[in-house]
């Protein structure tokens, strides 16, 4: 029997009827298989599920039924509902990573690929906007030193800007992977599950050896809650609460955790790193990613330049 719309994302496997659910399960098993790392898996999971709704509910029960035109329709769908360019984007490369895997995986005779018609929809290239290095500084002035929930969101604050880590990567951390001495942090897992060194300053040492005199507990995980409550690894969802509770406090918008992220590629930047250096700092291929920091960079520089040019600068000399 056919999966309806109501059966739960990637259920039991069945070997009689292979639907688009079916489908959907024996990939995720692959990426699994492929020591993809939690977050890309529920990253897939979460947009592969928007789009199997979609098909479900319109009928679409096997991957031979889904054409170029539907998934030109999916998009227009997703735009709909709310869905920004970036999004969008992402939903798309999703479908396209499954498809093509479905492509090579199955090898079906006779069938063409769909996505291969599809453009991908056009993200805007505006620069991305960092957490202002203001915020930052006013939020560890309201956190009171010499307390365990203060030295540690101190430490939590300055070294999420000093390593330019993806959440997922500063969550995971573990006091092995850290050396004081030298100031730097092994992420073991990074982006497709490949591991980067990343590296603290001498103020961000300082802070870190301040939060890890207050730890008296046998957890391997660098970040942890406060002993109050088990002195457990320190979740997403805790770490965005840990913000959220520090903003508010601050009198400041609150910062998103990427947006570290984005403050650490920018003032890099701004400070003379070249991008290839940047990439491998931040765990990129290639430097295509870094094109809206250096956006950015390019209305610095052009600031500068209004600012300080050298003709316009030379007083002896006047023009009508």
């Amino acid at each position: 029997m056919l999966m309806t719309p109501q059966t739960q994302l990637f259920g039991s496997f069945s070997l009689v009827d292979v639907t688009l659910l079916t489908w959907g399960e024996a990939f995720l098993n692959a990426r699994k298989a492929a020591n993809a790392a939690a977050g890309t898996l529920r990253f897939y999971s979460q947009k592969l599920k928007i789009f199997f709704d979609y098909c479900l509910a319109r009928g679409i029960e096997t991957i031979s039924q889904i054409t170029a035109i539907f998934l030109r329709q999916f998009l227009l769908y997703l735009a709909e509902i709310g869905h920004n360019p970036g999004g969008r984007h992402a939903i798309f490369r999703c479908v396209r990573v499954f498809l093509n895997w479905y492509e090579v995986e199955a090898e079906p005779e006779g069938w063409s690929n769909p996505i291969k018609k599809v453009k991908a929809p056009k993200v805007p290239t505006d620069p991305l906007e960092p957490v202002p290095l203001e915020t930052i500084l006013r939020i560890v002035k309201i956190c009171k030193e010499g307390t365990f929930t203060g030295d540690r969101d101190i430490a939590m604050v300055l070294c999420l800007l000093d390593t330019g880590a993806r959440a997922s990567e500063f969550l995971a951390m573990d006091l092995e992977d850290l050396d004081q001495a030298r100031g730097t942090i092994l992420v073991r897992k990074g982006k497709g599950s490949k591991p980067r060194m990343v590296y603290l300053g001498k103020k961000s040492r300082r802070v870190i050896r301040k939060y890890l005199r207050h730890r008296e507990d046998d957890e391997p995980a660098l970040w942890v809650t406060h002993p109050r409550y088990g002195s457990g690894r320190l979740s997403y969802d805790g770490l965005r609460e840990v913000l959220s509770r520090r903003a508010v406090e601050a009198k400041v918008e609150q910062p998103s955790l990427h947006s570290f992220r984005r403050a650490f590629a920018l003032t890099m930047l701004r400070n003379g790193t070249d991008v290839y250096t940047l990439a491998k700092l931040m765990g990129h291929e290639g430097i295509i990613v870094l094109q809206r920091y250096l956006k950015q960079t390019y209305q610095d520089t052009e600031a500068a330049h209004r600012q300080a040019g050298p003709v316009d600068n030379l007083e002896f000399l006047a023009l009508q």
